[in-house]
């Protein structure tokens, strides 16, 4: 059985890739900066760093300046999410139910402390969390195994007992790098879409918790 269960946040815990991309849309009309929503689709999951040096394709641009320009886009993103803010379907029963196994749950995401916070306070979840390890955390983003490894750390265990619940392809591999079982939610991605997964669902009302700590047995 797994000791520990690891939530990636966008995508996981709330279903919030169109906000993204709307946030993305935004800072670009600001910026001036010629920019195609579907240029994203296939990023999600990365790092903003990533992310931004893809969309913007300018070598020149100094680290200082892309977080300038990520922290930008994130503020955009939070004020648009802020009113419609929901957790996935059956997160919150799901994280009670973990608590009660006594699983140690954390966040692995590549996103920056201040979602995390804003994502977890607005669903009314924090208490639920024993550890988060986040973007601001780490140097490599998804699909580098570094976020999931910090958060087994964090949570005293060894990625062996650790389960990951994802949405992304990059998280997908980060978690297979790191170790570790992966339970895909088809949000970002329809479930046709995805190709690797120990199991994969549309929301967490599909999933009750002994059926996600018996996947470690098979």
């Amino acid at each position: 059985m797994f000791r520990g269960v690891i939530f990636d946040m966008d995508g996981v815990l709330v279903d919030n890739s169109k906000v993204h991309v709307d946030a993305f849309v935004e800072w670009c009309r600001i910026h001036n900066v010629d920019f195609a929503p579907g240029q994203i689709r296939g990023l999600f999951g990365m790092g903003n760093d990533d992310i931004f040096k893809e969309i913007l394709t300018d070598p020149t641009l100094s680290d200082e300046t892309i977080r300038c320009y990520a922290d930008e886009k994130e503020e955009i993103y939070r004020k648009l999410f802020a009113s419609t803010i929901t957790p996935v379907p059956g997160l919150v029963d799901l994280l009670k139910g973990l608590k009660e196994k006594g699983i140690k749950i954390a966040v692995g995401s590549s996103g920056m402390r201040a979602n995390v916070e804003f994502v977890l306070d607005k669903c009314g979840i924090s208490q639920y969390f024993d550890a988060i390890a986040d973007g601001d955390m780490i140097t490599r983003a998804k699909p580098d195994p570094e976020v999931f490894l910090l958060a087994a750390k964090l949570l005293g265990l060894a990625p062996s007992d650790c389960l990951v619940l994802e949405d992304s392809f990059a998280g997908v591999e980060a978690a297979r790098r790191a170790g570790m079982k992966v339970v895909v939610l088809a949000t970002t991605y329809s479930q046709s879409e995805h190709k690797d997964y120990d199991l994969i669902i549309d929301d967490f009302t599909q999933v009750d918790v002994q059926s996600l700590l018996n996947l470690k047995t098979k």
